[in-house]
Order: structure tokens, then sequence, then C-alpha cells
């Protein structure tokens, strides 16, 4: 009997073994299995992020703090929304001006998320939010854009917009609230304004008959300067001409008198021989090659040609 039992021990310590080996494993594959679960449904809140917990698709917290947080198994999902400004790029569309003129109008927006709760319930997506978004400021600009005529609008330095992009952001942001989307916008700018293809010729040759136009009036001024410059500096030249004769004259007048003065002066110290440089003075000018002078033989002009001088 004690061989027997020796015998029965010896075979049943195999057997306890393995259930001990099997509980500590399956114990271990708990564990793992707890930690890995654990592990599986922290989430981590960055900087610029909101984190959407829901629960059987429903939102019923979010996390907006940076740090670590945990979701519920199985029952609760955690998506990303982001908490930074955005960039909307809104698909161009048409106007028409106050001067009926059709312009397409190119803008983008910044815009951000205040409230995601808001977002999710009436937006449900960021998609949505931009398309909602970006009708709301193609119909604020529409109307803003509907009371300025065309060169108002293309013309920046004739332009009476003055605060635009500031009033259409204030509007827009009035009807989101209205709406309770729970997203702002903080800048809307326009990138471009076009005209539609088949007005572009029409109005660029209109441009150019105006370009011509300013030219010729430019020309216009400038031919009419010019003549004004050139009868302004004829009459100048006339009076400085004139004024140069008359001092000419009155010099040439005072110069006659002194040598009339000078001659009378010299006559009436020697009679004789100013007839005689007075009579060679006039064979200057009434002699020459082939002059043919008849005079008395007797007379003193010829006395003096014959060399017959008392």
């Amino acid at each position: 009997m004690s061989d027997n039992n020796i015998v029965d021990l010896d075979e049943r310590r195999p057997s306890d073994e393995w259930k001990k080996y099997t509980r500590i494993g399956v114990t271990l594959v708990i564990i793992i299995a707890i930690i890995t679960t654990i592990l599986s449904n922290l989430f981590i809140v960055e900087e610029g992020q909101y984190k959407v917990v829901r629960q059987f698709g429903e939102v019923i917290k979010i996390e907006s703090e940076p740090g670590l947080s945990y979701k519920i198994p199985f029952i609760q999902s955690v998506t990303t929304l982001p908490k930074y400004q955005m960039v909307y790029d809104i698909t161009p569309a048409e106007i028409n001006t106050r001067d009926k003129k059709r312009m397409l109008i190119d803008n983008y927006a910044v815009w951000s998320i205040q409230n995601p709760q808001l977002m999710i319930s009436n937006a449900r997506s960021i998609q949505n939010a931009e398309s909602i978004m970006g009708n709301f400021i193609f119909s604020v600009i529409r109307a803003e854009l509907g009371q300025l005529n065309y060169d108002e609008i293309i013309n920046d330095e004739a332009s009476n917009r003055g605060s635009f992009n500031d009033r259409v952001r204030d509007k827009v942001n009035e009807l989101l609230e209205r709406d309770n989307y729970g997203i702002r916008l903080t800048d809307v700018r326009m990138k471009r304004t076009d005209l539609p293809e088949e007005n572009e010729q029409a109005i660029f040759r209109r441009m150019i008959s105006e370009r011509q136009s300013k030219a010729q009036e430019y020309l216009s001024q400038g031919d009419a300067e010019a003549n004004r410059i050139r009868a302004n500096t004829d009459r100048e030249v006339q009076e400085i001409v004139a004024k140069a004769t008359a001092d000419a004259n009155v010099i040439i007048g005072e110069g006659e008198a002194e040598a009339a003065r000078i001659y009378n002066e010299a006559f009436g110290r020697d009679v004789e021989f100013y007839q005689l440089y007075r009579t060679l003075q006039s064979y200057e000018k009434t002699i020459e090659d082939e002059t043919v002078i008849v005079l008395p033989a007797d007379s003193p002009y010829a006395r003096i040609l014959m060399g017959y001088i008392e």
C-alpha cells in the first residue's frame, strides 16, 4: 500500500505544476490586456487642438487644455478639431456692380473654431462650416460691391471702399453668431477682381480709348503751354530789340551831333583846308574807274582834279 501511495503522489505533481503555470500565464495575459487597453484608450491633447469625445456618436465632452486624458474603451471615441486659425480659399463667383458691370471676385478667409460643441451640432464638419461661411461671405460681398461702380472697385486711388474688408468680416460674424455655428471669421481679403471673359476685350478697348483720350489731352495742354511760352519769348525779344534800337539811335544821334560839332569847329579854324578835305571826300564817293565828269575848266573842282591848287 505504501508503494502505491508513493506512486500516486508522484503522478499528481506534474498536474499541479501545470495548473500553477497556467494560472500565472492567464494572469499575465489579463494584466497585459488591461495595460494594453488602458494605453490604447489614453490620448494626448496637444497645443492648438480640440479633442472631441463621443459616446455612441453623441458628444459628451471636449478637451481643450493640453495634457493627457482617457476615454472609456469600446464605448467612447475621440476625434480632433483644429484650434488654430485656418485659411479658406473661396471659390470665385460673379457679381454685378452698381453700374451693371459683371465681374469675378476671388477671396480668401481666415477663420477659427470658437465653440466646437456648436460647430459640431450645427455645421457637423469643417467642410460644411467652410461652405456655410463661404456662402455668407459671398452674399455680403455681393451686397457691398453692388453699391459701388466698377471703376471704384478696380481703381485703388479712386476707391470708396474704405474699410470694406472689416465691414464684410463684421457682417459675416453677425450671421454666424445668429445661427450659432461656433466659428468666427478673423479676416477676409479680396485676392483679385477679373472681368468675365466675354466682357474683357470690350473693357480693354474702352480703357485704351480712355488712355488715348487722356494722352491727347496732355498733348493739347503741352502745345498750348509751348505756344504761350513762345509768344511770351517773342514779345520779350521784340521789347529787347526795340529798346536796343532806341538806345542805338540815341547813341548814333549823339555821335552825329558830336561829328557835326567837330566839323563845324574844324571848318571855323581853316575854311580852305576844310573845303579841300570835303572835296576829296566827295571824290572818293563819286569817282570810280569809269566815271566821266564834265566840268568847266575853271571850276574849283576841276582845278583841284588837275592839280591846280592855289
